[in-house]
């Protein structure tokens, strides 16, 4: 069932459009991540849902009431939605109880009432051992926590996230992916989470929409979009893919500048003009001169050469003067200014939609 649903959502500053005519359908209970690079139109987007501005065109319906459209919009704290921020907004001066507490001493809630949700919801946040501390006596991700919390204790509607992990490390921004999976799965709240960390998307979400220039460039799950991208933006953004250019030679065959590619998925447009995506992991790299078929084989010399510990990230130089990435096993150790011999397997060649 759709809860939440933009309409042709149109965000325009003079002659500038940050949001251009979005369509989109959340069912209830789905957790959504807006993914894309930075001036993408995602974080508007969350904020056009939110109440904090007005769209130029369109609506936004939430549980088939109408909440903004270009005559008018309900003020945000009508809409019974919790939103967290980049930076967590704690009140210094409040405990962790206090904190998480505060949003239901405002609706003026039983006392009785107030401690026991209070005390479920930090249970379930793993918050109940740290009460009594202030703000200034936590971690980053317990604080995080903390603001996660004080949003899911009023149960609210909707629950938007706008890019919360940012000021995170490395190793917390790791474990709070899992916990905000975690807590959705939990309390299974309709969730719009705002970011430009595909690994957090892919973690979190059971609906990527992948935004370019104000536009939905593709909606799917986490495996629709990383294994059938439709596009050479998608291709790039999500896991990183090499891209062929070429024309189309036969019925799913490209010649890429004498590199002939079969493709074993994707979709081919009307036009001669092909691009081909394989991704970097799915590139087989080889030191010998491969005997057989040519087909979806290219020759070329190491340009770098970087051991990561658990696979090692190679560029090579290709005839053409482009480069192309693969992922290898730390075990295949080819120094740099080597030739070598690179296979696309044609079922990881992916003809792609300009």
């Amino acid at each position: 069932m759709t809860f939440v649903e933009l309409n042709k959502l149109t965000k325009r500053y003079g002659a500038m459009t940050a949001v251009n005519g979005v369509d989109l359908a959340i069912e209830k209970g789905t957790l959504v991540c807006l993914l894309g690079p930075s001036g993408c139109g995602k974080t508007t987007t969350l904020r056009l849902v939110a109440g904090f501005i007005k769209p130029s065109d369109g609506q936004i319906r939430v549980g088939g009431r109408v909440m903004s459209s270009a005559s008018g919009s309900e003020p945000p704290e009508a809409r019974n939605m919790s939103m967290i921020f980049q930076s967590y907004a704690l009140w210094p001066h409040m405990t962790v109880a206090e904190n998480v507490a505060y949003g239901l001493k405002l609706r003026k809630l039983g006392k009785a009432e107030i401690e026991t949700r209070t005390n479920r919801i930090l249970q379930a946040t793993k918050l109940a051992n740290l009460a009594a501390r202030y703000p200034s006596e936590l971690s980053g991700g317990q604080q995080q926590r903390v603001s996660l919390a004080r949003a899911l204790v009023v149960e609210p509607e909707t629950l938007l996230l706008d890019e919360p992990l940012s000021n995170l490390d490395a190793n917390l921004r790791e474990e709070m992916r899992f916990e905000i999976r975690r807590l959705h799965d939990e309390f299974r709240y309709t969730t719009v989470y705002v970011t430009h960390d595909q690994t957090e998307a892919m973690t979190a979400a059971n609906l990527i929409v992948v935004m370019k220039q104000g536009n939905i460039e593709q909606a799917g799950s986490p495996e629709d979009i990383y294994e059938r991208p439709r596009s050479e933006f998608v291709a790039q953004f999500i896991g990183g893919s090499n891209i062929f250019r070429g024309k189309r030679v036969g019925d799913r065959s490209v010649d890429c500048g004498g590199l002939i590619l079969d493709c074993g998925s994707g979709e081919f447009e009307g036009n001669d003009e092909v691009a081909v995506s394989v991704r970097h992991h799915d590139m087989h790299l080889t030191a010998e001169k491969p005997a057989g078929d040519p087909n979806n084989w290219a020759t070329g010399k190491v340009a770098r050469q970087v051991y990561l510990g658990s696979h090692r990230d190679y560029l090579i130089s290709l005839p053409s003067g482009e480069t192309v990435r693969a992922i290898a096993p730390v075990s295949v150790a080819i120094p740099e200014n080597q030739q070598v011999w690179l296979h696309c397997p044609p079922d990881r060649c992916r003809a792609l939609v300009h």
